[in-house]
């Protein structure tokens, strides 16, 4: 004698609404408004208006006109934008890896996983902000007037700037690390030193390589905007190709650095891949 067992469906309760209170419901409104208001003073205080632009499309079209088709003459034009590209990835790379050493001291005394005096981390947090808060390009200008134009001067100031960002950074990464180990370690009498080598750094290295990484990327970006003040490389071949009006060898010039910065990111993102457990 066979049995039929029937599964029953299993029955659908309802979803109790969400019960918003008069209070949450003014200060979204508030909040709202709030925005509202900042976009309009902001749309007001930067002088946006889409009649002007609507009407300035044919100067558009003239600048492209005449930058299509790109000049793609060997000499001088691509043998010079190959080396100033060249120049560009050099500015980046030693802007990343010369700010190394000055980050791991900054990052060091600037986490609370690593240092447990206040005062010094205070101190060390407040000059990774001070390096963060001045833009590369014035850290250019400074030293151009300093070093005189050229490639050492967009080096020198990525060093600078670097070295706040990835303070910071690196500094946040450790005090995300796992405190067991560390723990542990200081249980057994492990001093400061001996847990920042044992417990702190073998926790987060594939995360500061990642962050080295994508500093990389960026500062490669970074130093064609400081060419155009004047620190070498491609930014400062497209700066003086606009003050000529060669829109058809800027145009060459952008192109270049689009191939330089794909190739850049394929490659960090190779390493990263290489990099992941």
């Amino acid at each position: 004698m066979s049995v039929l067992v029937t599964e029953r469906a299993p029955k659908r309760l309802p979803v109790p609404r969400r019960r918003r209170s008069a209070r949450t419901l003014v200060t979204g409104g508030a909040v709202i408004a709030v925005l509202v208001a900042l976009h309009v003073a902001a749309w007001i205080g930067t002088d946006m208006d889409l009649a002007m632009l609507a009407d300035g499309w044919h100067g558009m079209v003239r600048f492209v006109s005449e930058a299509i088709p790109p000049d793609l003459a060997w000499d001088p034009v691509v043998k010079d934008g190959l080396h100033a590209c060249l120049v560009t990835l050099w500015i980046g790379l030693l802007g990343t890896t010369l700010s190394i050493p000055f980050t791991i001291v900054l990052c060091a005394l600037g986490s609370r996983a690593v240092n447990g005096n206040a005062s010094v981390y205070q101190a060390a947090r407040g000059v990774m902000s001070f390096l963060r808060a001045v833009p590369d390009v014035v850290f250019a200008l400074i030293f151009v007037t300093a070093v005189g134009l050229g490639p050492f001067a967009g080096v020198l100031a990525l060093v600078c700037n670097n070295t706040g960002v990835m303070g910071k950074l690196w500094s946040e990464a450790m005090e995300e690390v796992d405190d067991g180990p560390a723990q542990a370690l200081r249980i057994a009498g492990a001093s400061r030193t001996q847990l920042v080598a044992h417990a702190v750094l073998p926790a987060c290295v594939p995360q500061l390589v990642g962050l080295v990484l994508y500093r990389l990327d960026v500062n490669v970006r970074a130093s064609l905007v400081l060419g155009l003040v004047g620190a070498g490389g491609i930014g400062f071949l497209i700066n003086q190709s606009i003050q000529e009006f060669r829109f058809d060898q800027m145009l060459t010039y952008i192109l270049m650095v689009l191939v330089l910065v794909v190739v850049v990111d394929l490659l960090s993102s190779f390493v990263r891949r290489r990099l992941a457990p």
